[in-house]
């Protein structure tokens, strides 16, 4: 960082910086691009639009329903995390993918549900293969609201839209030679073999499951489950589901992590908060109030369009669901307004705290002399040390995977596939940039110091309430992702300290930007593909932009006088 009242000058890029940035982009492109290519990872999807076509020909053809002019069907994109979970703790899904496994019994899938206007409930639901389009699995009357939004992988309740059980008298009242007689049909579509399957016991409580034990992945054998309601076939599905001693280990994970979000994280950046907002106060004769402003609204803007693009599209057209989504969008407008206000309030302290306790310059102004250059060099400085904390991380992985023998899982609520806008799913690298940069480095940093009195330390704890922040991401053990968030975290807080506010959130933001823009480009869809290439360029040219508006000739040298101090000699008080 610059002292206060010198011209800008950014830390120059040395030869041996770049060379670790060339192997970080290396190790990354070996160890997490190149298998994702190879392990099937990189296949096409159909289109949503293929998916509910597939869907109502299929439900035309099979279930009984002729498309009508009222039908109005809803695809959205599900899995089976607790299998696909409990496969890759095991080491399996590559015995899985080999042996064809994925295509007939996908644990993703594209979920389509039927409704008619002026009905709250869904007449039937269909999942399909979102690759072949071949379907998977089928529900109709209260089965099909109740597996409206199901984890994939487990048996749905029946029931209606106002969360009502149905009665479900009707499938015990069937005999198990009744239930046998309905469900043939479909073993002989989906080209089971009756002499491979087995009635499992506990079959009467629930409806009619089958077991194929010659096909096996782990300890989980093939199933064909059947439920019934009102004398009549109502759901069925095929496939694998995890074992119960899994779930179980992910629900303690789950209550774990819980825990640690609301105590380690939630609670002291809520402190860290109050904190800004005190110091806001107190240091204002060190800093602006004005400044902070444009990138806070900047902040807020981008959460309220991330906001709307998760929100789910209304399943249907009343009043009930239009209030609905008008009271979702509120509470997440709240929350996006507390968050901007965190953000403004720690950019406003956090400049203070530095300018007036260090007698330096974290986060410069425009109008400072060489500013255009500073964000330039900032930026390139940003690129290179994404690139070193994408090779770090890339070897945290590997550690972890020997040392805690961790795992991931899929989680279809943070999917860009459920995005009204897959395309717009890179903007959260700007708001992760943006505040998390802000909070927790340029004003957490300083403000721990006054309490420990040593930077490093301060360092440390604001990265573990940073780190403490992501456990609730589908990695296991949650544990993991703290100690790997630490290191990513100091190294965070190495840059901010070396280079300043603008330099760490252009790191940040590049980092973020490549883990997205590669997983839009995943997707292969051209859109996403270009979405992608774009995302991982932006911060260059948002870089290059400033730069073209600020350049170094524009007026000669700069009148540095601002809302900030006036300019002086490093170290000497102002007042």
């Amino acid at each position: 960082m610059n002292s206060v009242g010198q011209p800008l000058q950014q830390r120059p890029l040395t030869k041996r910086l770049i060379f670790a940035g060339i192997i970080g982009l290396i190790v990354f492109l070996m160890f997490q691009v190149v298998p994702q290519l190879y392990s099937g990872g990189s296949a096409s999807t159909i289109s949503k639009t293929e998916a509910r076509d597939k869907a109502a020909a299929f439900a035309a053809q099979q279930l009984g329903h002729p498309e009508t002019e009222q039908d109005h069907w809803t695809v959205s994109y599900q899995t089976d995390s607790s299998f696909y979970g409990y496969m890759s703790q095991e080491k399996l899904l590559q015995s899985y993918n080999d042996n064809k496994l994925d295509q007939r019994y996908p644990f993703d899938v594209y979920h389509a549900v039927l409704y008619t206007d002026g009905e709250a409930d869904p007449v039937l639901a269909v999942d399909l293969n979102m690759y072949t389009g071949e379907v998977t699995a089928f529900a109709l009357g209260g089965y099909a609201h109740a597996s409206d939004g199901w984890d994939y992988g487990d048996p749905p309740a029946p029931g209606n839209s106002k969360g009502v059980s149905v009665d479900s008298s009707a499938n015990g009242g069937l005999s198990l030679q009744q239930k046998e007689t309905l469900a043939r049909p479909w073993l002989q579509l989906w080209g089971a073999n009756p002499a491979k399957l087995q009635i499992e016991a506990d079959s009467d409580g629930y409806g009619l499951v089958y077991s194929d034990s010659s096909v096996k992945i782990g300890e989980a054998a093939l199933r064909y489950q059947f439920h019934f309601l009102d004398g009549e076939l109502s759901y069925f599905r095929a496939g694998f589901s995890a074992p119960a001693w899994h779930d179980s280990y992910v629900e303690d994970q789950k209550s774990l992590a819980t825990k640690l979000t609301l105590f380690g994280y939630a609670l002291p950046t809520l402190a860290l908060g109050l904190l800004a907002l005190i110091f806001s106060i107190l240091r204002r004769s060190h800093t602006s109030f004005v400044r902070g402003i444009t990138l806070s609204s900047i902040h807020f803007t981008i959460m309220l369009i991330s906001t709307y693009n998760m929100l789910p599209e209304p399943v249907s057209d009343t009043a009930e669901a239009r209030i609905t989504s008008v009271i979702m969008f509120i509470i997440y407008a709240l929350y996006s307004l507390l968050m901007s206000s965190l953000l403004y309030f720690s950019l406003v302290g956090g400049n203070g705290l530095w300018r007036k306790e260090e007698g330096l310059n974290p986060w410069p102004r425009a109008k400072e002399p060489g500013y255009g250059k500073y964000v330039l060099d900032s930026m390139s400085a940003g690129y290179i040390w994404a690139l070193i904390l994408l090779g770090v991380q890339t070897i945290m992985f590997i550690i972890l995977t020997f040392t805690l023998d961790n795992w991931s899982t899929t989680d279809a609520s943070q999917s860009p596939y459920n995005m009204r806008y897959a395309l717009l799913m890179p903007i959260v690298a700007w708001l992760a940039g943006l505040s998390e940069e802000a909070v927790y480095r340029l004003f957490g940093i300083r403000m721990l110091k006054k309490l420990v009195k040593n930077t490093l330390i301060a360092s440390l704890i604001t990265t573990l309430i940073w780190a403490f922040g992501h456990t609730l991401y589908p990695i296991y053990p949650v544990i993991s992702r703290p100690i790997e968030l630490t290191v990513i975290g100091l190294l965070f807080s190495y840059i901010f300290l070396r280079y300043g506010y603008i330099a760490v959130m252009f790191a940040h933001v590049v980092f973020d930007s490549i883990l997205i823009g590669m997983t839009l480009i995943f997707m292969r869809e051209s859109v996403n593909v270009t979405a992608g290439t774009v995302t991982i360029l932006l911060p260059l040219i948002v870089g290059y932009i400033v730069y073209r508006f600020n350049p170094p000739d524009r007026t000669g040298r700069k009148d540095s006088q601002g809302p900030d101090e006036p300019l002086q000699p490093a170290g000497l008080d102002s007042r």
